[in-house]
């Protein structure tokens, strides 16, 4: 190969390499600038998810819990539903404050008489809020659903228990009852011990006293409400809770007094020691368009027992009767706070008793005072409208 030739395969070996140069650097670019906008890339998007955080956790807690967990809050989930919210808050407040409400035109009573049914409300607001997805709204429910199981959750669970030393009843039979043989025949196989009647007619009353003579030798009646017991009665009375009042009611005979008594006290004797029992029937309530949930009879019935309660000395007291009204109510404070409840220490549910067609209120008691409750419940209906109630307690 002479010198021209060798020149020329020298320019041709190096033109090759400097092509081969070019293609490596140009692949190494491609490659730097794929890497480069990879890299842009994943910094845009981690920006983004960084910034979409800020954002949620600047508009509010739900926002935070909807973009974590995609429940569709937005930072406008605060500001949705007002009306919503501010009608839970106000739930809640009706029932953590019920105490305060005026009582007058009765509404204090009356709501407190319902008091327990408020929850449903509960319910319908929430679908309203998760239907508006207002997270205010959600929030505000909290308040009305703390109050009401405050107030109510210890009835949901049953609390009784077996045995008991004596078992109680107590039913208004309805002065209206267009059977009460039937009803007697009813309660004579219930198995109480001690039976309390209420609204007993005058024309009533011997079919009763017939109808329960077998199952119940010893009984006593007073006005429009009795007593019939398995075990032997003494010192049956009526008492007085304030049903004649005014100048009308002092000039009313004593015999036409007993006639329309409408509580007794007795002393049954058991082998555990003497049990006072009361039966009360206090005055009815009555919705009037002009002057509200009148109360006033009831009101001042409920005074006068108290009292009475107050007054009592023996140790093992027993009161059985339609209250015609709920243990909520302001107006049987002077009761309440003597005595408990055997439905609220040893029942299950709410023990509703009236009206027995659909019970919407247990106005029906049976409250206790050195007694312990085990057991309450309601009995099948009969021909009245109230259920009969009924209690098991111990020594």
């Amino acid at each position: 190969m002479n010198g021209s030739e060798r020149g020329q395969t020298m320019m041709r070996a190096e033109t090759a390499e400097t092509a081969e140069t070019a293609e490596a650097a140009e692949a190494a670019g491609a490659a730097g600038t794929g890497s480069s906008e990879a890299g842009l890339r994943g910094t845009s998007a981690g920006r983004g998810w960084r910034v979409a955080v800020r954002r949620a956790v600047a508009a509010g807690p739900a926002s935070v819990v909807g973009f974590g967990l995609g429940l569709g809050f937005r930072s406008g989930a605060w500001k949705r539903g007002p009306v919503l919210a501010a009608a839970a808050l106000l739930l809640g407040l009706v029932m953590l404050l019920h105490g305060r409400i005026t009582d007058r035109w009765g509404l204090g009573s009356l709501v407190e008489t319902f008091l327990p049914w408020f929850g449903l409300f509960i319910p319908v607001l929430l679908g309203g809020a998760l239907w508006r997805r207002s997270a205010s709204a959600v929030v505000a429910l909290l308040l009305p659903g703390v109050v009401w199981l405050s107030l109510f959750g210890g009835l949901l669970g049953d609390k009784s228990r077996s045995g008991g030393d004596l078992t109680v009843v107590s039913h208004n039979v309805g002065a209206g009852n267009s059977d009460p043989a039937g009803t007697a025949r009813d309660l004579a196989a219930c198995g109480a011990d001690v039976l309390a009647l209420q609204e007993i007619s005058a024309q009533a009353k011997p079919l009763y006293e017939k109808a329960l003579a077998e199952a119940y030798p010893h009984h006593s009646v007073r006005g429009t409400v009795g007593v019939w017991s398995r075990l032997p009665l003494s010192g049956t009375r009526p008492v007085d809770i304030a049903q004649d009042v005014g100048p009308l009611g002092d000039a009313k005979p004593a015999e036409a007094k007993t006639a329309d008594a409408r509580a007794l006290r007795t002393t049954v004797a058991t082998d555990r020691g003497p049990l006072v029992v009361y039966v009360a029937h206090l005055g009815s309530v009555r919705v009037h368009p002009g002057s509200g949930f009148g109360t006033q009879t009831r009101d001042r019935n409920a005074r006068a027992l108290g009292k009475a309660l107050a007054a009592e000395r023996n140790e093992r007291v027993v009161l059985l009767g339609d209250l015609n009204g709920t243990l909520d109510d302001r107006a049987l404070g002077g009761i309440t706070s003597r005595m408990v409840s055997v439905q609220d220490e040893a029942g299950g549910g709410f023990g509703f008793s009236w009206p027995a067609a659909f019970p919407v209120a247990r106005i029906d008691e049976i409250l206790v005072r050195g007694v312990r409750p085990e057991s309450s419940w309601v009995l099948p209906a009969t021909g009245s409208d109230h259920l009969p109630v009924a209690a098991g307690i111990s020594w």
